[in-house]
């Protein structure tokens, strides 16, 4: 997926059925990794309008949004912040993969046969259950994935709270592929598996009847997303539901579901949401005494202690009573309103950098992702009402000025941008100067 001159077209009906898997081989069968559409970014739009189809829904049926503001800003950045290495380099779920194909495959299986399309969908599959299984059961590979997790919300906001560091242990599970799997069938199945939980992230959707046996279904991965005694290590489908049930974890839904960590982290700062486990297992290392015990730490599960099984104790989870109330921000609906704006301008300013990397510099690609990072740090402290918050976000926009004035950046309004090109004008400049330009 290097050059999107060569990557095939992807119709709109295309972009509505892959979201579902609803996908036909050969409609998305390729020679070579460079022709693979960019799937992901392709759906994006589906992913704001699914999203508001659901808030409307929602508040239909139940009079009130699926979830607050603040918790599904911090799920989008969380998105946002998780993509930003592909401005620099190709993901190590593709590099990885490639690089065992060419130097150690056993054979090639054809690329535009419907039997390799499925047997890759299979495969795909199985390896993200074992994945999406140990992301739970080892504590350092936990640390990635309880960023998902730290919504207390359920919603489709949550499926794009996502973890920068995952990737660097998911790649493990599919390898076994590279063998004998060419990289353009992967590579289309890698996507769609991720594009399909997008959905299944929702309480709109109850029950889908027969379909509860075969697939992953919203009431399946509610489950998976409870804090509740009976939700703990349940349910690791990606697609197909089968794999937990074959394997043993599987749960139906039955009581009411409170979603979130088991000890939730009660911030909307990035970072905090993306890291705070690391810093955890970091103090628990240095801790625990004995050699075999910090190795421990790492590679047994995040309730593991001296003395306790390799998971933990199920009754030190602590037991729920369905009246939990989510973690809000205290910001007034002012400060609301010029966060959500703020927010909207700099994804607007993500997806342009993304459009425009071929043609922007390596140091200004760092710039502007440094400016994103900034400006999502600054809204989560706007929205713990941190004390620094204001001298944050003040500081946010004086970069914003000078990195407009340089060059690296873009105002969203022509009248900003004039301002800021009078503003860097010589001084010797006189007034007919400036009338003649």
């Amino acid at each position: 997926m290097k050059n999107p001159e060569a990557q095939q077209d992807v119709s709109v009906s295309q972009r509505i059925r892959v979201m579902f898997y609803v996908m036909k081989p050969s409609e998305t069968s390729f020679q070579t990794l460079e022709e693979v559409p960019d799937y992901v970014r392709k759906a994006t739009p589906f992913f704001i309008s699914l999203m508001l189809l659901e808030l409307v829904v929602g508040w239909i049926r139940k009079g009130k949004p699926p979830g607050g503001l603040d918790d599904a800003l911090t799920s989008m950045s969380a998105g946002i912040v998780s993509q930003l290495p592909r401005l620099f380099y190709r993901s190590i779920e593709l590099t990885s993969y490639v690089y065992i194909w060419e130097n150690y495959r056993l054979i090639s299986l054809p690329w535009d046969s419907p039997w390799t399309w499925y047997l890759t969908f299979l495969g795909v599959d199985f390896g993200y259950y074992w994945f999406h299984r140990m992301a739970h059961e080892v504590n350092i590979m936990w640390a990635g994935h309880q960023t998902h997790h730290s919504s207390e919300g359920y919603n489709l906001s949550t499926a794009l709270r996502q973890s920068v560091l995952q990737i660097y242990t998911s790649w493990i599970f599919y390898s076994p592929l590279a063998l004998f799997i060419p990289p353009s069938v992967y590579a289309v199945h890698l996507q769609f598996n991720l594009l399909y939980q997008f959905w299944i992230h929702t309480e709109v959707i109850d029950n889908l009847g027969p379909l509860e046996l075969i697939l992953n279904t919203p009431s399946h991965h509610r489950v998976h997303h409870g804090r509740n005694r009976y939700c703990i290590d349940k349910n690791f489908a990606g697609t197909l539901i089968i794999w937990d049930r074959i394997f043993g974890t599987f749960e139906a839904e039955n009581e009411k579901v409170v979603y979130g960590l088991t000890h939730p982290i009660n911030t909307f700062e990035p970072f905090k949401v993306q890291f705070h486990h690391l810093v955890n297992i970091w103090t628990t290392f240095w801790a625990t005494p004995g050699f075999f015990n910090k190795f421990s730490v790492i590679f047994k599960g995040p309730g593991w202690g001296p003395g306790k099984p390799r998971l933990g104790l199920i009754e030190e989870i602590p037991e729920v009573e369905g009246k939990e109330v989510p973690f809000t921000s205290s910001a007034s609906q002012l400060l609301k309103i010029y966060v959500l704006v703020q927010f909207t301008l700099i994804l607007a300013f993500y997806e342009e950098t993304f459009a425009d990397k071929a043609v922007l510099s390596q140091v200004s690609l760092l710039l502007r992702v440094c400016f994103i990072i900034l400006t999502l740090t600054s809204i989560g402290f706007l929205l713990d009402q941190r004390p620094k918050a204001a001298v944050l976000e003040t500081l946010r926009c004086l970069v914003f000025l000078g990195l407009c004035r340089a060059g690296h950046l873009k105002p969203c309004f022509s009248s900003l941008s004039f301002a800021l090109e009078v503003d860097s004008l010589p001084t010797e400049l006189s007034g007919a100067d400036l009338l003649s330009r």
